[in-house]
């Protein structure tokens, strides 16, 4: 009997799937574009797609501070159940991440839509392409859901918090990885090494007629082939495909403080960020972002949109953006120098027609003094430049390796996630190395996402010949991941592990003198050494409150004495010439 009730139960399921995939109706349709799912309804949305479909495979990845996995859905057209076998299969995959920010939730509910098409066959796959859908990144601000976040936005109904369970944004910690969801999302990026990577989001600011944004990997930072793919081919044919489907685009309006009728600069993505950590490994990584002051159904539709976009275009050039992608890490590996700092090129734009509203000023009603406002009864178009062009302002002549004594795990760590190439000492062993001194520094004096960042960062560079330990971490730098291992071990990047702290402790002074006694050891030093003495002498001569200061004096002779400590603002990543 109890077969029997197994086999109609089957049946039943089997004709819902056939007549409409009623079983996978969302919330968002159920709610005619008013509402968003629960982290639970957005699961089990996902595994009742699994049990439906060949097309599509549900995967448990790495933790997360909710303690809840996160999920890697794998949908295509050849039923691929893993990312491996589709890689090896020569496959072009496009990973795409939702609710980093929940509060913004139109990728998670147009992932949804969009898999469901694939799935009822309404939308074909091309054949070697795989979509990679993380459903939902942060689970801990999906489950502390609310109808009363952002303020400003219209629709859905409820939805998620942007701060993780730690509180934190999940979208500046993908180089300090501060969060399970970081290590895990590098584990994942590392396992898909996307072609393609979207991050859906929704904007703030400006009010305007445009529904969907773009922001897009700085063209200038990707570099060679790929920055002229992304401009002559890759941005045109997004932006001609949703003008197709209703939707005039323009880039993220990236406008405070201005007009965005006087045109703007592009969004600077640094790697902290999620596009800006998919430079670093060669993909191209797009950030779309809905606007706020539209209606849900209009946002998660726009959204859907542009997803298409991107598999129409990927799927017929997927050839095209793995050799390019392939022709770059080549380049990366063997390239002598990289830029580490940027700076805006005023003279590089790109023309877009611009669909805004007239804004002007007038009294507030809670203050009384002058507010912007913005008059939707005012339309305008207008074509509008948009600055889009970064040219390097520091490069650095990349060494033969880097050396990390062991003791510094936690930077390690961060590195093996990334699945970075690297070697262990198998014996003590004596090199000629090169290593910085901080000469300076400046640090944010408030936190910032559970950091004081270190900035402005001055160098000196010494030679000399050190022993490393048995178990101390050798990186050659002939790999794709030279980008990454720059930017991140280089102090002077402004999201290298020095500027996110990982370092503070060199900058302590652990050994130190009672001033009495070291007096007299001091004037017996500076009698053998008498080109210290004449330096003590000009010094004194140049600083007239250096030349008042007793503890000064003394101290600039410890430093430049044997017995300062040489760990003492050495930064103790080592350089192999």
């Amino acid at each position: 009997m109890r077969n029997v009730i197994t086999l109609v139960v089957s049946l039943f399921f089997a004709i819902g799937v056939l007549y409409g995939q009623s079983t996978l109706q969302t919330r968002f349709e159920k709610s005619q574009g008013k509402e968003t799912p629960t982290y639970e309804e957005i699961i089990e949305w996902w595994k009742k797609a699994d049990q439906i479909s060949p097309l599509l495979t549900l995967t448990t990845k790495g933790p997360t501070d909710a303690g809840f996995p996160l999920h890697l859905a794998i949908l295509s057209s050849k039923g691929y159940n893993s990312i491996h076998i589709a890689r090896e299969a020569g496959a072009t995959i496009i990973l795409v991440n939702n609710g980093i920010h929940p509060g913004e939730p139109d990728g998670i509910d147009a992932s949804m839509l969009l898999a469901k098409k694939v799935i009822e066959k309404k939308l074909i796959l091309p054949p070697q392409l795989v979509l990679a859908i993380i459903p939902v990144y942060n689970i801990g601000g999906c489950l502390n859901r609310s109808t009363n976040f952002r303020v400003d936005q219209e629709g859905p109904v409820a939805f998620g918090s942007r701060g993780n369970s730690q509180y934190l944004d999940l979208n500046r910690d993908f180089i300090k990885c501060d969060s399970k969801e970081a290590l895990s999302f590098s584990a994942i990026f590392q396992e898909c090494d996307p072609d393609v990577f979207i991050d859906n989001h929704v904007s703030n600011g400006a009010d305007y007629q445009h529904i969907m944004t773009l922001l897009t990997s700085q063209p200038s930072k990707l570099g060679g082939v790929m920055e002229q793919f992304l401009r002559a081919q890759f941005e045109p044919a997004l932006y001609a495909g949703m003008k197709e489907k209703g939707y005039d685009m323009v880039p993220y309006v990236n406008a405070y403080g201005d007009k965005p009728e006087n045109g703007w600069s592009t969004y600077w993505d640094s790697p902290r960020y999620t596009s800006g950590y998919a430079t670093l490994w060669h993909s191209f990584a797009f950030v779309p972002e809905t606007h706020m002051l539209k209606p849900y159904d209009q946002r998660v539709m726009a959204t859907l949109a542009l997803m298409e976009t991107f598999v129409a275009f990927t799927g017929k050039n997927g050839d095209k953006i793995k050799s390019l992608r392939k022709d770059t890490k080549r380049v990366a590996a063997n390239a002598e120098k990289f830029p580490i700092k940027w700076k805006l090129d005023r003279t590089g734009y790109t023309e877009y027609v611009f669909k805004g509203f007239e804004s002007g000023n007038k009294p507030s009603e809670v203050s009384g003094l002058n507010r912007l406002y913005y008059d939707r009864s005012k339309p305008f178009t207008k074509t509008v430049k948009v600055v889009d062009k970064f040219v390097p302002d520091l490069n650095i002549v990349k060494p033969k390796a880097y050396i990390i004594p062991q003791g510094w795990w936690k930077v390690i760590d961060r590195l093996l996630v990334n699945k970075v190439q690297m070697s262990v000492l198998k014996k003590d062993t004596t090199l000629e190395v090169e290593w910085y001194r901080i000469e300076d520094y400046k640090t944010t004096p408030r936190q910032y996402e559970m950091h004081h960042l270190n900035s402005d960062v001055v160098v000196s560079k010494q030679k000399g010949v050190k022993t490393f330990r048995k178990g101390d971490i050798l990186i050659n730098l002939n790999q794709p991941a030279n980008r990454f291992l720059i930017e991140t071990l280089e102090p002077q990047a402004e999201d290298s592990y020095f500027a996110w702290n990982f370092f503070d402790a060199i900058l302590g002074q652990k050994e130190g003198y009672s001033a009495y006694v070291f007096e007299d050891k001091a004037a017996q030093y500076l009698k053998e050494n008498p080109a210290l003495k004449a330096e003590l002498e000009q010094r004194r001569n140049k600083d007239t409150s250096f030349a008042k200061s007793a503890r000064a004096q003394l101290d600039f002779v410890y430093k430049n004495s044997p017995w300062a400590e040489p760990d003492y603002n050495r930064y103790p990543v080592f350089r192999v010439l």
